[in-house]
C-alpha cells in the first residue's frame, strides 16, 4: 500500500515558464539581500516603497481631478449628522449614551471626517485598484487613533463607569497596562510566556488517540474509535501549518474531531512540526510530498488500502487541492474518495484584506525579513492581522482593558490563537509569491515535480465550506472553485468567521448556513445568486456534512484498533513552542 512517491515523476518536466518561474533573470546579490534585510527588520517587514508608490499614484491622479476636488469641498461643507451612516453600525458608538450632547457632536464630527477621507481616497479615475485600497487603509489607520471612544473625557461610557465605580475602572485598567508591559518586555528578553490555562493534552486536544507515524515535517494521529462499527473509508484531516491542528480538537463539547469519531469514522489528522531556522529551505512541495502524501500513504496502509475522505482546512485545504490534482494527473485519483475544503482558497485574486500586503515590493521586503531570520514568526503574523483590523483588535481592546478595566476571560479559542507557529522562509515565500501575487494554482502554472497541475482534473465529489465573516479566506474567493472544476460540488456558507465558523458545533447559538450543490455539466451560478437563492438553514453545518459523508461512503466495517503506535495524542510536535 505504501507506494513509492516517485511514481508522480513519470513524465518529463515542463519548461520553467509553465511552472510560473519569474525569477530566473533576477540576480541574487548577497549585498542586496543584507541591505534589504536590514531595512525589513527596521520596518517590521513593511515596504516603504510600496506605501510611497501607492500614495504617489493617488496624489498625482487626485491633483488632476478638479471635479473630485469640488465634490470633496461640497462634502466637507454640506454633510450633516443626517447624512452619516447610522452610528449604531460602528460598534464603538452603539451604546445609547453616545446620543447625548456633547458626545453625539464628538461622534458625528469624527464620523464626518472618516467618511470624508473614505471619499477622498476612493473613486479617482486612473488610480490602480491595489494602490487605492492601500491608501484608503492607511487613511483609516491615521484617523482611528483620534476616535472620541479612545479618550476618557470624550467617551461617555468610560465616564459613566468611572462615576459608578468611583474610579475603580482606572485602577483596574492601570493593572492591566502594567501586566501587558511586563509581558512585552519578558518576551523581548526571550523569557517563556506565561502558562496558558488551556494546554494541549490536558484540557484541549484531549480526544483519545495515538501517534502512529512521524517524520521531520509532521506527525500522524489516529483517534481511538468510540463506536463498534465505522465507515469503510477513513477521514484524513490536513490542517494548516499556519495554525496548530487542535483548532479542530478543542474541548470535548466543540471538538470537530471528537464529533467525527462519535459519528462512526476512523479519523486521522496531521500535526505539523513548528519549524525553526533549521527548516529555512523547506519548500511547499516538501510539505506536499514529505507531509501530506507520506502521511496519506500511512493512513491508507493502516486501513487496508481504502480510499480516504480527505479534509483540508485553510492552507491545508489549498495543499489538499494540489494533492488531489497531482494524484489525478498521476492516475492515482482512487486514493481519495471525497475532498472537503474548509475555508480554503484555490483562486487568490480576491484574498480580502490580506491583499493589502501583497505586491512585488511588499513581498520583497517580507522575503528579506524571512531570509534574515530563516522563518516568519507567528507573532509577526499576528501583528499584521492586528493592523488589518486595528479598530477592533487594537483601539477597542485598549479602550476596554485600559479605560474600562475589563479583561477578556480566556477561552479555548483565544488560547489556541495565542499558540502561534512559524513558517519556513522558502515555503512561505513560495506560498505568497506563487499564490497571492501570481495566482499560479488557479491559472495552471503551479508545478508538482516539474509539471503543472490543474484543479479541473479533480473528479471526486467535493464539499466546500466558506464562512460569512472570513477575513483570511473570504467566502467569495472560496466560491471561485466553481470556475476551476466541473465535478459534483456542494458549497456551504456558514455563519461566523474563519475559525468560529468552522468550530460550529451542534447547539451553538446563532448558527445558520446556506447550501447548494453543483452537478457536473450544470451552468455556473454567481455568488450573488447563490446567496439570494439558497435558503437559510438554522443550526450547525456539521450534521449536514456528516450526512453527506455517509452518502459518499461505501458501507461500514468493524471499528479499527490502533497498532504500532509511538505514543499518546496529541503528540510531541503540538507542544513545541
Amino acid at each position: 500500500m505504501r507506494r513509492d512517491l516517485t511514481e508522480m515523476t513519470a513524465l518529463p518536466p515542463a519548461s520553467q515558464s509553465d511552472c510560473g518561474d519569474r525569477r530566473a533573470n533576477v540576480k541574487d546579490h548577497a549585498l542586496d539581500r543584507a541591505a534589504q534585510a536590514t531595512l525589513a527588520v527596521a520596518t517590521s517587514g513593511i515596504s516603504p516603497a510600496s506605501i510611497c508608490l501607492a500614495w504617489l499614484d493617488w496624489a498625482l491622479h487626485l491633483a488632476v481631478a478638479p471635479g473630485k476636488h469640488m465634490d470633496l469641498a461640497l462634502h466637507a461643507i454640506q454633510s450633516g449628522p443626517q447624512d452619516l451612516v447610522a452610528p449604531t453600525v460602528d460598534p464603538r458608538f452603539r451604546a445609547p449614551v453616545w446620543d447625548r450632547w456633547p458626545f453625539c457632536a464628538y461622534r458625528d464630527a469624527f464620523l464626518h471626517v472618516q467618511e470624508w477621507w473614505q471619499d477622498a481616497t476612493t473613486g479617482i479615475l486612473g488610480v490602480e485598484r491595489h494602490h487605492e485600497q492601500m491608501v484608503s487603509f492607511l487613511a483609516r489607520q491615521m484617523i482611528d487613533p483620534f476616535s472620541p471612544s479612545n479618550f476618557v473625557l470624550t467617551n461617555p461610557v468610560v465616564l459613566e463607569a468611572a462615576i459608578y465605580s468611583g474610579g475603580a475602572n482606572f485602577t483596574a485598567g492601570a493593572r492591566n497596562w502594567i501586566d501587558d508591559v511586563e509581558t512585552f518586555f519578558a518576551r523581548s528578553r526571550g523569557e517563556p510566556a506565561r502558562q496558558s490555562p488551556y494546554v494541549p493534552g490536558r484540557n484541549v486536544a484531549v480526544t483519545p488517540g495515538k501517534i502512529v507515524w512521524r517524520n521531520s515535517v509532521c506527525e500522524l494521529l489516529q483517534y481511538s474509535p468510540s463506536t463498534g462499527r465505522v465507515a469503510r473509508e477513513p477521514l484524513f484531516i490536513v490542517p494548516s501549518w499556519i495554525m496548530k491542528y487542535y483548532i479542530l480538537d478543542l474541548q470535548p463539547h466543540n471538538s470537530l474531531i471528537r464529533y467525527l469519531v462519535g459519528e462512526g469514522y476512523t479519523v486521522f489528522a496531521i500535526s505539523w512540526r513548528n519549524p525553526g531556522a533549521e527548516a529555512r529551505d523547506l519548500t511547499l512541495n516538501d510539505y506536499l510530498s514529505q507531509g501530506l502524501l507520506e502521511a496519506l500513504a500511512e493512513a491508507r496502509a493502516r486501513c487496508g488500502g481504502e480510499a480516504v475522505h480527505a479534509v483540508g482546512y485553510c492552507l491545508g485545504g489549498t495543499l489538499l487541492a494540489i494533492a488531489a490534482a497531482a494524484l489525478a494527473r498521476a492516475g492515482r485519483a482512487g486514493e481519495l474518495r471525497t475532498v472537503t475544503l474548509l475555508a480554503a482558497q484555490t483562486d487568490f485574486t480576491e484574498p480580502g484584506e490580506l491583499g493589502l500586503f501583497i505586491d512585488a515590493s511588499e513581498l520583497a521586503a517580507l522575503d528579506a525579513l524571512m531570509w534574515k531570520q530563516g522563518f516568519l514568526d507567528g507573532a509577526q503574523m499576528a501583528a499584521a492581522f492586528q493592523m488589518l483590523n486595528a479598530r477592533d483588535l487594537v483601539w477597542s481592546r485598549m479602550m476596554s482593558e485600559y479605560l474600562l478595566g475589563h479583561r477578556s476571560k480566556p477561552n479555548d479559542l483565544m488560547a489556541w490563537n495565542a499558540d502561534t507557529t512559524r513558517m519556513p522562509y522558502r515555503m512561505h515565500s513560495e506560498y505568497l509569491t506563487q499564490f497571492f501575487l501570481h495566482n499560479d494554482l488557479a491559472e495552471g502554472r503551479y508545478c508538482v515535480d516539474g509539471r503543472p497541475v490543474a484543479l479541473s482534473d479533480i473528479e471526486q465529489p467535493m464539499f466546500v465550506v466558506g464562512t460569512e465573516r472570513d477575513h483570511v479566506s473570504p467566502w467569495r474567493s472560496v466560491y471561485k472553485l466553481h470556475l476551476l472544476t466541473h465535478n459534483l460540488l456542494t458549497f456551504v456558507l456558514t455563519a461566523g468567521g474563519h475559525n468560529a465558523g468552522i468550530v460550529s458545533e451542534p447547539g451553538h447559538p446563532g448558527r445558520h448556513y446556506r447550501r447548494a450543490t453543483r452537478v457536473p455539466g450544470a451552468s455556473y451560478r454567481s455568488r450573488h445568486a447563490f446567496f439570494e437563492e439558497s435558503a437559510v438553514q438554522e443550526g450547525s453545518w456539521w450534521p449536514c456534512w456528516t450526512q453527506w459523508l455517509r452518502d459518499q461512503s461505501s458501507g461500514v466495517v468493524d471499528a479499527r484498533t490502533i497498532v504500532e503506535e509511538l505514543g499518546d495524542a496529541p503528540g510531541a510536535y503540538v507542544l513545541e513552542p
